[in-house]
């Protein structure tokens, strides 16, 4: 297998507080791997410093075999990572189709221009003259984005011209990753896709997830429902106290004596491993 990601010795100290100390991810193509561990454990942390959004104190990140350590975040997305939060981040008074659209603005021939002598200057024409080009350009993204938007069933198509304001919590998140998949992400990854979603509004979503891994995505998530990420990960990565401690097949990890005493923070071994044992079964 081709390997996608790989971070080697990833350190960062905010202080005295080393939140990630020497890590070391690999991610394959067409692999699901889940970032799991307690809150605190440095997760998204390790996703700023992957994505560019932080910078590690030490260490290396390569995306496709090229070194993005240190690259800004619209480097590294021009390279094919695209990331949503664990908060959710929408464009509250853009719609649907907009807050879309966003995420395909590294593939568009104008989001170049600025960059080339007289950028700004083309680009004014551009909007003034409107050519062929760019209108075929723009009917081509917005078929594409309503062909993502299919993908999520009928919770955003009836939607695309809403502001994103008006919409739930849970489509707010399925606008995030939808506006990810508009980028054609080599890599694609989920802080908490599920985080304050009830019981049916998981299962949509771990549906979702598992349909992106299918089609081939290559994801790398972080999410605390164990039962979703026993279902979908091929691999399991844990972290507690900004340090890798277990990695494997997710049967391997949920069983391991480590994982059970960090990740639930029991000291009996035996109860931990059971109530993590309930939570896959649920």
């Amino acid at each position: 297998m081709t390997v996608l990601l790989e971070a080697s010795g990833l350190v960062r100290r905010f202080g005295g507080v080393t939140a990630v100390n020497g890590v070391d991810l690999a991610v394959a193509e067409g692999e699901l791997v889940s970032l799991i561990g307690p809150n605190g454990a440095g997760k998204t942390t390790l996703f700023n410093l992957v994505s560019g959004l932080d910078r590690p104190d030490a260490g290396t990140v390569r995306l496709g075999g090229e070194v993005v350590t240190g690259l800004a975040p619209e480097r590294i997305a021009e390279r094919g990572l695209a990331r949503t939060f664990q908060h959710g981040r929408v464009f509250p008074n853009l719609t649907v189709r907009e807050n879309v659209l966003i995420g395909a603005h590294t593939r568009r021939r104008a989001a170049a221009w600025p960059a080339l002598p007289a950028g700004a200057l083309l680009e004014l024409l551009t909007g003034l003259i409107r050519p062929a080009w760019l209108r075929r350009e723009e009917g081509e993204l917005d078929r594409e984005v309503q062909d993502i938007l299919t993908f999520f069933g009928d919770r955003l198509t009836p939607r695309l011209d809403h502001p994103a304001h008006s919409l739930s919590y849970a489509n707010r998140r399925r606008v995030e990753i939808a506006r990810a998949l508009a980028l054609r992400p080599k890599l694609l990854l989920l802080d908490e896709p599920t985080a304050g979603m009830n019981q049916t509004e998981t299962a949509e979503m771990q549906a979702l997830i598992g349909e992106l891994r299918q089609r081939g995505q290559t994801i790398l998530l972080i999410e605390h429902k164990l039962d979703l990420v026993m279902q979908l990960s091929d691999r399991v990565v844990v972290m507690d106290d900004g340090v890798k401690i277990a990695e494997g097949l997710p049967q391997q990890v949920r069983h391991d004596p480590a994982v059970i005493e960090a990740y639930l923070g029991h000291s009996t071994l035996g109860a931990a491993e059971k109530t993590v044992a309930a939570g896959a079964a649920e």
